[in-house]
């Protein structure tokens, strides 16, 4: 006879969101909470209120065995979100976007915890295929720990070069703000940035995730990595390449459907703001010529630390998910 423990961790209807101390937290969701929870910290859009509170140490004991995760590791502000949401689309299967749960184990990486977030969130419904899970920018550096999990799983490596990111993550002082705190929480990996400029700061940031892409992309053969401008550029074909590599059943009908509906006439972290790739191209133009001077800043930041970008460049390119 099942216990009520594992009752609850049967289903994906039960989500495992976070951590609190001790504690995992679970809470209800059903199908249509995952497709509107853009994001599943906490702006997560719960199926119903409440949730449920259980001791680390029952959940490691009583938890199944992980199943394989179909991946999307990405630098943040490239797109991830409207990828994530287009293979959603296109999938009738549970898309996690951003878990909670992920981010803490790579904040505070713990081999034990990490193990239990990758069981728990590779639970899917019957018949299904695997969960697709968008992961964010601390995971980037536990990227050694999921490979060696799952070596075998299929994964979209996106990234952006410099001068593209740099304009995506120094756009506004809200964008800048992010960088700070996220190179702040991520100190032991990148060292003390607090007396760089925002744009060395960013350039730190894009060649230390570049070089755990490398990593992993050649301790996963089945992982890819995508230049973002690729995919803004020609949205069906990436969609078309992705479908293939995940194994989500898509045909082109289909695929042109959702590369020219409404996910890429919005803002994909907002649905309700108009935003289109001719908008970004627009904004683009006009931050290359505002960061200027920022920009080449960054570069001789890159210049002066980064002596193996020509060679992850390279690394990156023969990994290309489109040739």
């Amino acid at each position: 006879m099942s216990t009520p423990l594992q009752q609850l961790l049967a289903s994906p209807d039960r989500y495992f969101h976070s951590f609190e101390g001790d504690d995992g937290i679970f809470v209800p969701m059903d199908r249509a909470a995952y497709v509107r929870s853009i994001f599943l910290d906490r702006r997560i859009s719960p199926a119903a209120t409440g949730g449920w509170r259980i001791p680390v140490g029952e959940l490691a004991e009583a938890a199944p065995p992980p199943q394989t995760i179909r991946w999307i590791f990405h630098v943040a502000h490239c797109g991830s979100t409207l990828l994530a949401r287009a293979l959603e689309a296109l999938t009738g299967d549970i898309v996690l976007k951003e878990p909670q749960a992920l981010r803490q184990a790579g904040l505070a990486p713990d081999r034990e915890r990490t193990a239990l977030v990758l069981a728990l969130l590779s639970r899917r419904y019957p018949g299904q295929g695997p969960v697709l899970v968008k992961a964010n920018v601390p995971v980037n550096f536990i990227l050694n720990e999921l490979a060696a999990a799952q070596p075998e799983a299929p994964a979209i490596f996106l990234h952006l070069g410099l001068e593209d990111y740099l304009v995506a993550i120094l756009r506004s002082p809200n964008h800048r703000a992010w960088v700070r705190n996220v190179t702040g929480l991520l100190a032991a990996h990148l060292g003390d940035n607090s007396g760089l400029e925002d744009a060395e700061c960013a350039a730190a940031l894009w060649l230390a995730m570049r070089k755990r892409f490398a990593e992993a992309l050649a301790a996963m053969p089945h992982a890819r990595s995508l230049d973002a401008e690729r995919f803004f550029a020609d949205p069906a074909a990436t969609l078309a390449a992705a479908t293939a590599l995940f194994g989500i059943p898509a045909d082109e009908e289909r695929i042109a459907e959702v590369a020219t509906g409404p996910l890429f006439a919005s803002y994909s972290k907002n649905p309700a703001v108009a935003f289109d790739n001719a908008a970004r191209m627009s904004r683009r133009e006009a931050l290359l010529g505002e960061l200027a001077a920022e920009l080449g800043t960054a570069r001789s930041w890159v210049e002066r630390n980064g002596a193996d970008a020509p060679t992850l460049e390279a690394r990156l390119a023969a990994a290309a998910l489109i040739p």
